[in-house]
């Protein structure tokens, strides 16, 4: 697929009875590839269909979607290696290059950890970053391991009632926007571990541009009875591309795993 990937342009002043600047065609094209076919296969065979719950199929369903739809999630959360100008799949002592630490104001270092926790400062000091880069403020999500989410938790300003109005965070555990961005938390974030075997965890701060996802064949289910095997082979799948739209919409950050 080939996408247009328009460059900003700049207002020029008009003078009485002069032509109007006609703006220069400086934009790109990002391609991204539908490369990918994942699928998700169990037999179902007739002494199970037969003896077993009906939900047993539904539970095989249930599990391909998930199944698939993590495979999906993990490759885009590799892609947020590549962004601000970071290799996607760099080597154990340059992994995630480009990305900061908790703090927000420092890069990892991939050949020894430096990870610190998320901190409010951190979060703010990343917002700025993409901020000067004249990223739209909406649309923006922060996507957070669990050990990071539950720093958050820890903040005062993101839980007590006296900051935000309500203690919804404390009562239910659930972080719904800080600054005005979407809060994710996911066991699916990447894992990165250093030359000295240190173990850290990945988050990013992006925008809905920064990556794009391109779905030729969504999530489709097919059965069909396998004689020779006596059973119901049931198989899930779905073809899709990935790939970075816009590498100074979003950054990835390290936190300890623990």
């Amino acid at each position: 697929i080939h996408i247009p990937t328009p460059t900003r342009g700049s207002a020029t002043a008009k003078a009485a009875n002069t032509e109007v600047k006609i703006q220069g065609d400086t934009h790109g094209v990002t391609n991204l590839s539908i490369d990918k076919h994942y699928e998700y296969s169990v037999l179902i065979e007739d002494i199970t269909e037969v003896q077993a719950l009906s939900s047993l199929r539904k539970f095989y369903t249930d599990d391909a979607g998930y199944a698939l739809a993590k495979q999906v999630d993990t490759d885009l959360l590799t892609l947020t290696e590549g962004l601000q100008g970071g290799t996607v799949g760099g080597s154990t002592t340059a992994a995630w290059e480009k990305a900061y630490i908790g703090s927000g104001t420092t890069f990892y270092t991939g050949n020894s950890s430096n990870a610190a926790d998320i901190t409010d400062a951190g979060i703010r000091a990343m917002l700025l970053i993409l901020d000067n880069a004249d990223v739209p403020m909406d649309n923006r999500s922060l996507i957070i391991p669990p050990v990071a989410a539950n720093d958050l938790l820890g903040i005062n300003r993101f839980t007590e009632q006296q900051f935000i109005g309500s203690g919804d965070a404390i009562k239910t555990g659930k972080i719904g926007q800080i600054y005005g961005v979407d809060v994710y938390i996911s066991s699916n974030c990447p894992t990165t571990t250093t030359a000295d075997t240190a173990t850290d965890r990945v988050g990013v701060l992006m925008h809905k541009d920064a990556l794009a996802l391109a779905e030729q064949v969504g999530v489709r289910s097919q059965t069909q009875y396998k004689q020779e095997w006596l059973g119901d082979l049931f198989t899930s799948d779905t073809i899709y591309g990935v790939g970075e739209m816009r590498n100074n919409a979003g950054l990835a950050f390290v936190v300890p795993a623990a």
